[in-house]
């Protein structure tokens, strides 16, 4: 049985105010109601700008706008032009980012979210999580201990961002992946900014978070996950506090 033929792509002429924002709308709506799809490739821009009745230049202006927000990728060559994104979280990660730099976005508003989240996944780990998953927090958790005995601040505090990941994507809701990697963004602006510091608790804690997700103690995961991340906001906070 053959598969039914695409609906052509019907665009509208616009007027010359902001029209690149009206043709990145118009886009957008192709890709939800599902005319466009990831991997496709847009119409030459030629053909673009004879559609919309707008010049090259405008057109660019709003592919360019599309590719920023991670929808389109322009590629060169014979068989290059602009195709359509399975889309990833890099867009969110770089807006949480901006607005932690905005200041809208605080350090107290963060270590506040990354305790209510974390002791949300861990609860769902508890549910979801497979042995492979608490096989990679272990080894995440050995990784730090070598780093931690090599005074490498960096890598340390990197595997300890990782762990979080590693938690969140054993939940398998990508909603909560994208969350808590924004979080983490933030969590690695926020630890450059303070600098290198030293705590006993974090590597002891994490193998007690194992020993509760291996058996399934939701309850335990989650105390254990609230008790340390309460003790690193306050540790944190303290040193902001005191090198701002």
């Amino acid at each position: 049985m053959n598969a039914p033929a695409a609906s052509p792509l019907v665009f509208q002429a616009l007027t010359p105010h902001r029209a690149f924002e009206d043709i990145a709308g118009q886009i957008r709506a192709q890709v939800a109601s599902g005319n466009l799809k990831p991997g496709d490739r847009l119409p030459p821009e030629r053909e673009l700008a004879a559609l919309f009745q707008v010049s090259r230049n405008t057109l660019r202006e709003a592919l360019r706008a599309l590719e920023i927000a991670g929808m389109i990728e322009s590629r060169k060559g014979a068989n290059g032009g602009a195709f359509v994104l399975p889309g990833n979280s890099g867009v969110v990660v770089r807006g949480m980012s901006d607005l932690y730099h905005l200041g809208a976005i605080t350090p107290e508003h963060l270590t506040e979210a990354r305790i209510w989240l974390s002791e949300l996944v861990v609860r769902v780990v508890c549910e979801r999580g497979s042995d492979e998953d608490i096989q990679a927090l272990e080894a995440n958790v050995a990784r730090a201990a070598q780093a931690d005995a090599d005074n490498d601040f960096e890598e340390r505090q990197r595997l300890h961002r990782q762990f979080h990941l590693i938690l969140a994507k054993a939940t398998r809701n990508p909603i909560i992946e994208i969350t808590m990697e924004g979080v983490m963004e933030l969590m690695g602006l926020f630890v450059a900014r303070i600098g290198p510091s030293e705590n006993a608790f974090t590597l002891p804690s994490r193998r007690r978070l194992i020993s509760c997700l291996r058996a399934r103690d939701a309850e335990g995961a989650s105390r254990e996950m609230a008790q340390f991340l309460e003790r690193m906001q306050a540790h944190y906070l303290t040193l902001w506090n005191e090198r701002r």
